[in-house]
């Protein structure tokens, strides 16, 4: 039992001391978890302690942070809307009043709203009050009286600095202060920009701008465009100006069913073709035309932004408003501006067929659209006429430059000539600084008013290209240019422009030339229209023309009439469409003048050098290869023997030529052709210069030398020279070193030696064997006559000089002699009654016509010629049946 006892108490006390150390280890888990979960109550008593602060500082941080994203997105707000306003207003439609000034906008671009104000929320920055009128709608404003008016001021000088002199019309109704609201702005009233409409003229005044809106939408806008804005940013012309009426009504004032219907009529239809109310004490319908202004002590309330309080700018400065609109009306006074000239101009170029005639416009009409012009089979020609000043010459290169963008060289040739005393056509050509030319320009003319000769050139030539045309169309079997062109595709029939600017000078004077020109004319006009060959005259004034109006066939073909301003006798008497007209604007007419054919057109400023050569330049770089460069005449231009084509153009080849040309000067003619002397072996083979001119006479033997020196190679022509005018020397020196070596220079005191060599020579040539070609020049015989009559070996130098004259000739031995006087070549040729047939060709300087009468001149009375400075008048007995006038080659 006892051993049962103990075992028993054993595991007693052993399962004590295992409860003992559980209980332990769980009491120290407890004790472990209680401290812990006591520090965590301590952290969170302090966190707790702390949360107050960090919310406070979170909540700071996040407004902060959004106060400046506030204010950043504010700035940009504001940035946006200042960019927006200048935009929309640009230039004087938001300039502040110190230093404002008129900025129109371009032609494609429109005016713009109008600034009033400042604006903006509280605090922010100030953003530029805009209100909306021309090509917008109307402006309605009620309020404080003043107020409203320095708003209609502002609104109006600002629409004036944003267009053009003139493009706007304001009329006023201010039955309360009879005007006095507008008085700032009397100065337009000079030139019509602003008209007054009296008490009781409202009903009237309406009507009409009822009226104005009708005709506006059936004849400009003509279903094409929805509004006048529209068809300005489309073409880049308004045709039409816009009209502002101001409607300063009085308190109380009612209207009358008629005018309310009128005033609405016009708040719908008036802002698409120009046409805006401003009003004051006169309800308009609310309408999204309409912009209301309410106005109280300097602030307003604008309906487009009623939310934002707008304070108005001060009114502008009458002083400003009275210099502007003295400006504008000034620019009114100098008459309308004219058009651009890049409004004649085609999209695309050389495009155009000429086969049955040339269309091209020359300006535009009142409601801004172009005018064409036609020159076909009807009309063939035409005749413009204006006083000097009136734009004459800009018409021309208005009418050129719009042909010649729309044809190429191919289809269209210019042949232009200006008689008057200057070189409008010379652009065309090229000049020393610009080498551009217009392509479809085959001669220039300037400077002939006292080269008559030249016109009447050209006449002979047109003649000549009709001649042509007419054989080309008859072996073609047709009668026109557009059938020849037809059955001759590969042919070149281009038309012919023949524009002669104050070309009464052609047929001034009851002479031959006069009567010859006429002629001429009358046969181009009258056959040139079927084989395309067309003229267009121009003048200043052509009422004294006799040669011209004394001949009805020829007045009769041109059927198409331009005349500017104050133009005479252009139109008939009884259309004095002309009288009226303003500055740049002309009366077309392709009906003969008839009354009832009037177009009005306002011709572009084309005349500008810069705007022209951009036009020029471009065309000339699209030049057809090959093709060359137009003849440029001009009178007062002395040409070059080495520049002339006939002088580059001769060769030395084997022992020279059989038959030597001198070349003595230009011809006036077409071509730049050269006077020419042919030296055969034929009597009478020799050049006589007569005249007292030095230059001109040194002139003239020194290119016919020089030229005929160039055609023998050196040692096979001889050359001797004598000078026997101390005058000449220099001349004579000068063209002793440019002729080959060997070539003899003689004097007074040598000049018999020089004249016996010669004639004994020719004395021994008995067998008829051709001896080397030799040639004299001789300066101012007739100064040597006392020498040449004293007798050496039984024969005086005179008598030797007229034995060479007369057999040299047929030996190659030519003489080229200078005398001072017929009389005086007279008496060395032997007197009076002596033979002149030995001087086979002359050259008369300041010599008259009736002195050279015959023998020398084969018709009584002489050739009809009054000298004039560097004029030559050039006869050869083998080839001319009439003199001819050349001009000497200047001295190198």
């Amino acid at each position: 039992m006892p051993d049962t006892r103990t075992d028993l108490v054993t595991a007693v006390r052993r399962a004590l001391g295992h409860a003992r150390a559980a209980a332990r280890y769980h009491l120290d888990a407890v004790e472990a978890e209680l401290t812990e979960a006591e520090q965590r109550l301590k952290r969170v008593q302090r966190a707790a302690e702390q949360v107050p602060g960090r919310a406070a500082a979170h909540r700071d941080n996040r407004l902060a942070a959004l106060a400046t994203r506030y204010g950043e997105r504010i700035a940009t707000v504001a940035g946006q809307a200042a960019e927006a306003a200048r935009r929309a207003a640009p230039g004087a439609a938001t300039a502040e009043w110190a230093g404002w000034q008129p900025t129109p906008a371009g032609r494609t671009e429109l005016p713009g709203m109008a600034r009033i104000g400042l604006t903006g929320l509280t605090g922010g920055p100030a953003i530029t009050a805009l209100v909306p009128l021309l090509d917008h709608g109307h402006v309605a404003l009620d309020g404080d009286r003043h107020g409203c008016d320095a708003v209609v001021a502002a609104l109006l000088l600002r629409a004036l600095g944003r267009t053009e002199p003139g493009a706007i019309r304001v009329t006023g109704y201010d039955p309360e202060q009879l005007g006095g609201g507008l008085a700032g702005f009397a100065p337009l009233a000079g030139p019509g920009l602003l008209t007054f409409v009296g008490p009781g003229g409202l009903g009237r005044h309406l009507d009409g701008l009822v009226d104005h809106i009708r005709r506006i939408n059936e004849s400009v806008l003509a279903g094409e465009y929805r509004s006048l804005s529209e068809l300005a940013v489309g073409t880049g012309r308004r045709p039409e100006p816009w009209r502002i009426a101001v409607l300063l009504g009085s308190p109380g004032e009612e209207l009358s069913r008629h005018e309310r219907a009128q005033l609405d009529r016009i708040a719908r239809a008036g802002p698409s073709c120009g046409v805006h109310l401003v009003v004051r004490g006169v309800a308009l319908e609310a309408g999204p035309a309409v912009t209301t202004v309410s106005v109280a002590d300097g602030t307003a309330r604008v309906s487009g932004y009623p939310a934002l309080p707008v304070r108005l700018d001060p009114p502008p400065p009458a002083e400003l408003v009275t210099r502007t609109c003295r400006a504008v009306a000034a620019r009114m006074s100098a008459g309308p501006s004219p058009a651009v000239f890049g409004d004649l101009l085609p999209q695309r170029e050389w495009t155009e067929d000429a086969s049955a005639g040339l269309t091209a416009p020359v300006g535009d009409s009142p409601q801004g659209r172009p005018v064409a012009v036609t020159l076909s089979d009807y009309p063939p020609h035409a005749l413009i006429g204006g006083p000097s000043g009136t734009g004459k010459t800009n018409l021309i290169y208005a009418w050129i430059g719009a042909l010649a963008a729309r044809y190429s060289p191919a289809e269209l040739e210019f042949y232009l000539l200006d008689f008057k005393e200057g070189v409008s056509f010379a652009r065309f050509a090229p000049g020393r600084r610009d080498p551009s030319f217009l392509p479809h320009v085959r001669l220039v003319g300037v400077n002939v008013n006292t080269d008559r000769e030249f016109g009447l050139a050209l006449l002979h030539f047109l003649g000549a290209q009709l001649r042509r045309r007419a054989d080309a169309a008859k072996r073609h079997e047709v009668t026109k240019l557009a059938e020849l062109r037809a059955e001759d595709p590969d042919g070149r029939w281009p038309r012919i422009v023949a524009v002669i600017d104050e070309f009464q000078v052609l047929l001034s004077g009851n002479d031959a030339l006069a009567t010859e020109a006429a002629t001429l004319l009358e046969d181009l006009a009258r056959r040139g229209r079927s084989q395309g060959i067309h003229l267009i005259l121009a003048s200043q004034d052509v009422s004294g023309i006799q040669a011209l109006w004394g001949r009805t066939a020829l007045i009769a073909q041109f059927a198409l009439r331009i005349a500017l301003p104050k133009a005479r006798r252009i139109l008939p008497e009884t259309n004095t469409a002309a009288e009226t007209l303003p500055r740049h604007h002309a009366v077309v007419n392709a009906e003969s003048g008839a009354v009832e054919a009037n177009r009005v057109v306002r011709i572009p400023a084309a005349s500008d050098r810069d705007t022209w050569q951009e036009l020029q330049h471009r065309l000339w770089r699209r030049r057809p290869e090959g093709l060359t460069a137009p003849r440029l005449f001009d009178g007062d231009a002395v040409p070059r023997l080495t520049q002339a084509p006939d002088y580059q153009a001769l060769t030395a080849t084997g022992d020279g030529p059989r038959e030597p040309v001198a070349l003595l000067g230009e011809t006036i003619d077409v071509l730049a052709g050269s006077a020419r002397l042919a030296l055969g072996r034929a009597p009478g083979r020799n050049l006589a210069v007569l005249g007292t001119r030095v230059d001109e006479a040194c002139a003239l033997l020194d290119a016919a030398a020089r030229s005929l020196a160039r055609q023998y190679p050196t040692g096979t022509a001889r050359f001797d020279l004598a000078c026997l005018d101390p005058d000449a020397e220099a001349a004579a020196r000068q063209l002793h070193t440019t002729l080959p070596a060997g070539t003899g220079l003689y004097d007074l005191d040598t000049v018999a030696g020089l004249l016996a060599d010669t004639a004994d020579r020719l004395a021994a040539d008995t067998a008829g064997v051709p001896v080397r070609p030799h040639f004299l020049v001789l300066y101012a015989v007739d100064a040597a006559a006392g020498r040449l009559a004293a007798k050496f070996a039984g024969r005086s130098g005179a008598d030797r000089l007229r034995r060479i004259l007369h057999v040299g000739p047929e030996r190659h031995t030519h003489v080229l002699a200078w005398w001072r006087g017929i009389a005086r070549m007279r008496d060395d040729l032997g007197g009076v009654g002596s033979r002149t047939d030995q001087i086979g060709a002359w050259v008369a300087l300041d010599v008259h016509g009736s002195e050279l009468a015959p023998p020398l001149y084969p018709r009584a009375g002489g050739p009809l010629w009054y000298p004039r400075p560097w004029r030559g008048l050039f006869f050869d007995r083998a080839v001319h049946r009439n003199a001819e006038v050349i001009i000497p080659y200047g001295l190198v």
